[in-house]
C-alpha cells in the first residue's frame, strides 16, 4: 500500500506543469492554492502575479510581511500585480504593472519546465530603483530569455520608500524582535522562503538558487548575504552596481527612528495608529517634499543585526560564489562639477568641497591637471563614488572572508543612439526615454562610457524589449556573451563555458583579474585598487 501511495504521488507531481491544465493554460500546485498561467510562444511557462506574502495593509502596514491567504479553486496568474508605492521620479521607468497599491506583494515565474521534475537552476532578480521606485514588470527584467536558457527565473515585488523602510520607536516597542524598518529587504528573503516551499513545482531546484540585481537590486543582494534571515537560502549570487557596504554608512536604528519621528510630525501623525490610518496615498505624497528623509535599508539589529562591513570582515555572510561589477560611467562628471566649466580648478573646488582635507589624496589617485583630463577624471570618481567603491568593497570583503570563487567584471558598452522615432528625447537612467521639459532640464553631454543601468537588458537577454535604442549587430554580440556568462553562472557557480573568453576568479594566479565586457571582452589585471583603499580610508566607519 505505502508504494502505491509514493507511486501516486510520483505520477502527480510529474504533471503538474505537462497535464493539469485547462485547455493550453497550464496550473500549478503552490502553497496556498493552485494556479493558471500562459503558455508563451516559445513554449515558456508564465506564471504572473502571485502572491507571496499577504497584502501589507491595514495592521500590517510596518510589519513584517505575513504568509498570503489560501484560496479554493483555480487562481488565473496571466497578468501582473500592482507595483508597490512609489512617486515617478525616473521618467524612463517602463511598467507592466497592474496599477499601484500598498497591496503589492507579488512575484513572477517563468520557466521553461514541462513536468515539474526538472530540478532546474533558479534565478531570483530583485529590481532597481534607489529603495523608492521600481517593480517586478519591467521588461528588461522580463525571464523569459533567461527561462528560454533552462534557467527558472522569477521577479519579486518588496515595499518601498516609507512603506519599506521606516523605522519608528513604537514600532520598535511593538516589534518582538525590538526592531522596525527594513521591511522591503524581510519582503524579498520572504520571497526566498516562497521559492524554497514551491519552486519544485515550476521545475525548480531550491538548492540551487541564485539571487540578483541591479543598483538598489544590487544592494538588496549583499544585504541578503549578510542576513542571518536568508544566508541559509542562498546559494550563488549576482550583483550590478551597488551594495550595502557603502562610502555612507547605513544608520543605526536610533538614527533611523529619529527620522521615523520627523516624518511622522511632517505628516501630522502624533501616533503609530494615526500613521496606519492615514491613506497611502497622502503618505506618498509627503515624499515629495525636498526635507523628507530618505529611507534605505539600516542596521536595525534583527535583519541586519550589525553593520555589513563588520559581518562580511568577520565571515558571516553567506559562504556563496558571487559575480558583481559595475560599468565605467556610473555617474557623470556634474556629481563632481556641478554647473561649473570643466576646468581643472572648478574639477579641484568640487573635490575639496566633497573630501575636505582628503581632497589631495584623491586629486593624486584621480588626476586632472589639464582640460581635457577634467571630464574622466570627474566621471570615474563620480562613478566610484555612486556604485563602483561599495561594490568593489563587497567583492573584495567577500573575496576575503566567503571561502568561495568571486568574479568581478567591468562594463564598457556605451548603449547605441536612440531610434530617429524617439525625436528630441533624451535617454535616462533606467533604460527609457525622458521627453518634454523634463528632457530640457537633465540633458547632459554623451555617455562615453556604459551608464548606470545600461547592462541591465544586455545580460538578461532582452534588448529587443527597448524600443528606444538602436541595437546594432555589436549590441546582440554583447548581450548574447554577457547573457551566456551569467546563464553559466546561474547553472554552474561559475561563468566560464563554451567558446566564450576566460574569466578567471579575482584572485587567480596573476593576482586580482577583472573581466571587461564589451565587443572584445578580456580579463586584465586590477588597475585603480590604490583609489579604493583611499575612499575606504576616508570612509568614516
Amino acid at each position: 500500500m505505502k508504494t502505491f501511495v509514493f507511486l501516486l504521488l510520483a505520477v502527480s507531481q510529474s504533471v503538474s506543469l505537462a497535464t493539469a491544465q485547462s485547455g493550453n493554460a497550464p496550473r500549478v500546485k503552490t502553497s496556498q492554492g493552485t494556479i493558471e498561467g500562459v503558455i508563451e510562444k516559445n513554449g515558456v511557462r508564465s506564471f504572473k502575479g502571485i502572491p507571496f506574502a499577504a497584502p501589507p495593509v491595514g495592521d500590517l502596514r510596518w510589519q513584517p510581511p505575513q504568509p498570503a491567504k489560501a484560496w479554493s479553486g483555480v487562481r488565473k496568474a496571466d497578468k501582473f500585480g500592482a507595483m508597490a508605492m512609489q512617486r515617478a521620479v525616473f521618467g524612463d521607468m517602463n511598467f507592466r504593472s497592474n496599477g499601484m497599491s500598498e497591496d503589492c506583494l507579488y512575484l513572477n515565474v517563468w520557466t521553461p519546465a514541462k513536468t515539474g521534475n526538472e530540478k532546474l537552476p533558479v534565478l531570483v532578480y530583485f529590481y532597481g530603483g534607489g529603495y523608492i521606485a521600481g517593480d517586478g514588470s519591467e521588461p528588461r527584467y522580463d525571464g523569459e530569455s533567461m527561462a528560454q536558457k533552462g534557467i527558472v527565473t522569477l521577479t519579486v515585488n518588496y515595499r518601498l520608500g516609507p512603506f519599506g523602510f521606516m523605522a519608528h520607536p513604537e514600532l520598535t516597542k511593538e516589534s518582538p524582535n525590538k526592531a522596525s524598518g527594513n521591511y522591503g529587504l524581510m519582503d524579498q528573503s520572504f520571497a526566498l522562503k516562497w521559492v524554497q516551499q514551491n519552486i519544485a513545482a515550476f521545475g525548480g531546484d531550491p538548492q540551487k538558487v541564485t539571487i540578483a540585481g541591479e543598483s538598489a537590486g544590487s544592494s538588496s543582494v549583499s544585504a541578503q548575504m549578510a542576513s542571518p534571515l536568508s544566508k541559509n537560502m542562498i546559494h550563488a549570487a549576482i550583483g550590478e552596481s551597488g551594495s550595502v557596504l557603502a562610502l555612507q554608512p547605513l544608520s543605526t536604528l536610533s538614527q533611523a527612528e529619529e527620522m521615523g519621528v520627523n516624518f511622522a510630525k511632517m505628516v501630522g501623525a502624533t501616533s503609530l495608529a494615526t500613521l496606519r490610518a492615514m491613506p497611502p496615498d497622502q503618505l506618498l505624497e509627503a515624499t515629495a517634499k525636498p526635507e523628507t528623509p530618505r529611507f534605505r535599508p539600516i542596521v536595525d539589529g534583527y535583519f541586519l543585526p550589525k553593520s555589513p562591513v563588520e559581518i562580511f570582515r568577520a565571515g558571516e555572510q553567506a559562504h556563496v560564489p558571487l559575480l558583481a561589477g559595475w560599468n565605467s560611467e556610473e555617474a557623470n562628471a556634474k556629481a563632481i562639477l556641478g554647473n561649473d566649466e570643466p576646468t581643472p580648478e572648478n574639477y579641484r573646488k568640487g573635490v575639496q568641497k566633497l573630501f575636505g582635507e582628503k581632497a589631495e589624496g584623491v586629486l593624486t589617485l584621480y588626476p586632472a591637471t589639464n582640460p581635457e583630463d577634467v571630464w574622466p577624471a570627474a566621471t570615474a570618481l563620480a562613478g566610484d563614488r555612486m556604485a563602483g567603491f561599495s561594490t568593489w568593497k563587497w567583492i573584495d570583503a567577500h573575496s576575503k572572508t566567503g571561502g568561495k570563487p568571486v568574479y568581478r567584471y567591468y562594463y564598457t558598452r556605451p548603449r547605441p543612439s536612440m531610434t530617429p522615432e524617439m525625436g528630441n528625447a533624451v535617454a535616462g537612467t533606467a533604460g527609457g526615454v525622458i521627453r518634454g521639459a523634463e528632457a530640457a532640464a537633465v540633458k547632459a553631454p554623451p555617455a562615453r562610457g556604459a551608464v548606470h543601468s545600461a547592462e541591465i537588458e544586455y545580460a538578461m537577454g532582452n534588448l529587443a524589449t527597448n524600443k528606444v535604442f538602436a541595437w546594432s549587430p555589436d549590441d546582440y554580440k554583447v548581450s548574447q556573451q554577457m547573457q551566456e556568462y551569467f546563464a553559466n553562472f546561474i547553472k554552474t557557480a561559475n561563468p566560464n563555458g563554451g567558446n566564450l573568453p576566460k574569466w578567471p576568479t579575482v584572485n587567480g594566479d596573476k593576482g586580482v583579474q577583472v573581466m571587461h565586457i564589451d565587443v572584445t571582452s578580456g580579463a586584465r589585471p586590477e588597475q585603480n585598487r590604490e583609489r579604493y583603499l583611499l575612499l575606504d580610508q576616508s570612509n568614516t566607519k
